[in-house]
């Protein structure tokens, strides 16, 4: 794994570097082609305290080994039919990473449409919906990022005009955990899971045109 990749999963709290994803680039490169996309809605999870977290109260099992590694390495679990892509952040053996929850895709739209048959924002919407587009599988966890298939381009490569808070989708019942602010998306960009035609930015999906205007 580049320096770059492991000094950035470290230099920030997680909840900041659920942030800073916010418009950069993914890879993803099979037999068939390569496919992209930009990063539009992560979550946080915060380690053994966080009562959401697979590695709550210390945790640590088989399926979870890969929060455990170094900063950079990506955990893939199976959630009923899907899998879902998560970064690692932190020094090793601190159990925090990031959920990727949703993409805009970029490039490769042809073999996302293969490998999940429906159009439009849905195609990668949400994370298990993202997986199942770029075609990513479990064969990916405990992977390093940028030394496999899967690549992340560091700085952004699109700056969001706002960046929204939420609490994260699907956390019932874990006490003041359910309702953290941990959840970060782009507002106004279609590919975000959950958002209401209403809040939609259709002139540039809740980019900001000119860089220069990053906050």
């Amino acid at each position: 794994m580049s320096p770059e990749l492991t000094q950035f999963f470290k230099s920030a709290p997680t909840p900041e570097l659920a942030k800073q994803l916010l418009g950069c680039r993914i890879r993803y490169e099979t037999p068939a082609g390569e496919l992209s996309g930009f990063i539009v809605e992560t979550e946080a999870y915060v380690g053994p305290k966080d009562a959401a977290a697979h590695a709550f109260a210390g945790r640590r099992t088989h399926r979870n080994e890969a929060l455990y590694g170094e900063p950079g390495t990506i955990y893939m679990f199976q959630s009923r039919q899907y899998v879902l892509l998560n970064f690692i952040t932190q020094a090793a053996e601190v159990p925090e990473g990031i959920l990727i929850r949703g993409v805009q895709p970029e490039n490769g739209l042809d073999l996302m449409y293969q490998n999940r048959a429906v159009k439009g924002p849905s195609l990668t919407n949400g994370p298990g919906k993202l997986t199942q587009a770029f075609g990513m599988t479990l064969a990916l966890n405990q992977k390093g990022l940028n030394e496999d298939a899967l690549s992340l381009e560091l700085p952004a490569a699109a700056y969001p005009k706002q960046i929204a808070t939420s609490a994260r989708i699907g956390v019932p019942n874990k006490g003041e955990w359910t309702d953290a602010p941990l959840r970060y998306f782009v507002a106004g960009n279609p590919y975000v899971s959950k958002i209401t035609k209403k809040t939609i930015d259709t002139e540039t999906l809740g980019w900001r045109v000119d860089p220069a205007e990053r906050n």
